[in-house]
């Protein structure tokens, strides 16, 4: 079997368990977008442990980031004497901080960052939840994200080992053959 059509059953069979998994038994409450991006971020990365764990990383690292600008720019009392410059320089600020963590190796994807940090303002100004960023529940935007994200990336690496086992599996079947 072609590496791509193993992809494809592979992804295809995870897209519909992970679809599934966050609808019903997870009630809705997690993103399964979120879980699909990271999901592309896993591959994004090259895949494997590595890609995993640079995944997870920045996923995290940007929605944590994203996070405290949504905190700062809404919940700190600056905002009512600036108007929108000040979520302005609190973006602009978190932008900064993910580019300068990238010096960091475990960080060096940007995209994976923004991708985290832009799922965190998505969700959280999707669901207004700008005010419950310190949360320790699922009404937190940052546990909900970060969560969705990891499920994501898991996904990824388990839908990589199989369709690698079904390229693998055709190859043994030709050579008894």
């Amino acid at each position: 079997m072609s590496s791509n059509t193993a992809l494809a059953i592979s992804l295809g069979v995870f897209g519909a368990i992970a679809t599934w998994l966050f609808l019903g038994p997870l009630g809705g409450a997690l993103a399964i977008w979120a879980a699909f991006i990271a999901w592309a971020c896993f591959y994004h990365n090259g895949g494997k442990e590595g890609g995993l764990q640079s995944t997870i990383l920045g996923n995290a690292a940007g929605a944590i980031i994203a996070g405290i600008a949504l905190w700062l720019a809404t919940q700190s009392g600056t905002g009512a004497s600036l108007g929108t410059i000040w979520p302005a320089i609190c973006v602009g600020l978190g932008v900064a901080a993910m580019v300068l963590l990238a010096n960091v190796p475990a960080f060096a994807s940007i995209p994976t960052q923004v991708y985290g940090f832009a799922s965190l303002a998505a969700y959280a100004l999707m669901k207004d939840a700008g005010g419950s960023l310190t949360a320790a529940s699922l009404a937190n935007p940052l546990v909900v994200i970060i969560l969705s994200m990891i499920i994501g990336a898991v996904f990824g690496y388990v839908s990589e080992k199989v369709a690698g086992m079904l390229v693998g599996s055709g190859s043994r079947a030709a050579a008894k053959a």
